[in-house]
């Protein structure tokens, strides 16, 4: 299991400390979560960026009831 170390300045622990008091959660946890929800949002807008590109070579778009129709769904 690897360790990290990350420098905070004195607010920071402070206000780092307090909201992992006020959750349960230990600053560990809330640091993993905080750093996988960032590559997460990361992916997300890239993949965001490839599907506008896809959009501009082929712009046809489908109304929800097409889709559903499609898809087999009831609306």
């Amino acid at each position: 299991m690897g360790i990290v170390s990350l420098r905070l300045n004195e607010r920071e622990e402070k206000i780092f400390n307090a909201y992992s008091e006020l959750t349960g959660k230990s600053l560990s946890e809330l640091f993993k979560r905080a750093l996988a929800e960032e590559i997460e949002d990361q992916l997300d807008y890239e993949l965001g960026i490839k599907a506008l590109e896809e959009h501009k070579k082929n712009p046809k778009t489908y109304s929800i009831e097409e889709v559903a129709k499609e898809l087999g769904i009831e609306l």
